[in-house]
């Protein structure tokens, strides 16, 4: 293969890499989406399989604001559920500020010496 043959491979590489990405793209979208029902579903599958260019040009032309706006909910859910657990991670203190705590409850009277040792064999099972 000469220098252009070479440049041609790594452009059709290239290009069958980004309609793979715009498949993939596609079959996620149809299955984040849950105003379509199964049937539809298994059409728009089908007609990627059998007829895939068409399909997937008629798809992005024909639903893809609905898939940039799936695709961001998705994203923000994600980022609600991670900023949820990072917030209830870093409020969770070590044993020793949980051990802490208790005693400071308990000399000022706000809990009982027993009320005290069941906290101090929490925090130290956790």
């Amino acid at each position: 293969m000469d220098f252009w043959g070479w440049i041609a491979w790594f452009f059709w590489v290239f290009v069958f890499v980004a309609y793979l990405m715009v498949i993939f793209s596609i079959i996620g979208d149809i299955f984040r989406d849950h105003t379509l029902n199964g049937w539809l579903k298994a059409l728009w599958i089908i007609l990627l399989v059998f007829v895939p260019f068409l399909t997937a040009l008629v798809y992005l032309i024909a639903r893809g604001t609905g898939m940039q706006r799936r695709s961001l909910e998705q994203a923000q859910g994600l980022r609600a559920q991670q900023d949820a657990y990072i917030r209830a991670t870093a409020s969770a203190g070590s044993p020793v500020d949980e051990i802490a705590k208790a005693k400071a409850l308990l000399e000022s009277g706000a809990i009982t010496q027993a009320e005290f040792d069941a906290l101090k064999a929490r925090a130290l099972a956790a």
